[in-house]
């Protein structure tokens, strides 16, 4: 009778539980997960690879356009946030939006900090995917994301329990189709196996039933 009755444990600041992250671990955890994600960006920029979602898109848009990929990566990403605020609530939306803007900056200041020079495409699509695909799954486990086909595929496995990874590889081959038009086939196969090593990161790696902390 008495754990009927008995009242969870407040979440504060400092402090969480079995079944929440406090407020200083999402901190912590947005904070990683952008950085890492913008480390795996900036290793894709530095061989000129692509990869899928918004952030390919942005990637399509910079080689194209030239402009900043982090202010076309934020600006990309506004129209998902009334999706993620209508469908999976005010807090994943603050995160997310934290995310991004946080990707955003460190992908614009990191190439004035680390100089990267010679450096193998493949070993880019590697370490670059598996880099962004550990940001992300670090974002996902609080209850964020980098917007875009993220908001999507974490919405399509809430409500139908449909694997995050594998629905954003399916949208990141549309994406990766487009960039025939502006890649060659070499380009196109490392920045296919990028973005195959960041959502076989995630498939593997992000399941709610193994994670149940929020």
């Amino acid at each position: 009778m008495a754990n009927a009755t008995q009242q969870k444990t407040p979440v504060g600041f400092w402090a969480s539980s079995s079944e929440r992250h406090s407020i200083l671990e999402d901190i912590q955890g947005v904070v990683a997960g952008s950085m890492l994600a913008a480390l795996g960006v900036t290793l894709l920029a530095s061989a000129h690879l692509l990869i899928g979602g918004t952030a390919g898109l942005g990637f399509l848009l910079r080689y194209s356009t030239g402009l900043s990929f982090g202010t076309v990566f934020f600006l990309l990403n506004l129209p998902f946030y009334w999706l993620a605020y209508k469908r999976l609530g005010l807090a994943f939306t603050l995160k997310t939006f934290a995310a991004v803007a946080l990707t955003s900056f460190f992908t614009e200041v990191l190439p004035g900090l680390i100089s990267i020079g010679d450096i193998n495409p493949l070993v880019a699509a590697l370490f670059g995917g598996l880099l962004i695909g550990t940001g992300m799954l670090a974002l996902f486990r609080h209850r964020a994301s980098l917007g875009g086909f993220g908001i999507l595929a974490l919405y399509l496995q809430d409500k139908f329990g449909w694997r995050a990874g594998l629905v954003q590889l399916a949208l990141d081959g549309v994406v990766l189709t487009v960039s025939f038009f502006v890649a060659t086939p070499f380009v196109i196969a490392c920045s296919i196996l990028a973005a195959v090593t960041l959502n076989l990161t995630l498939a593997i790696n992000h399941r709610t039933d193994r994670y149940i902390v929020r």
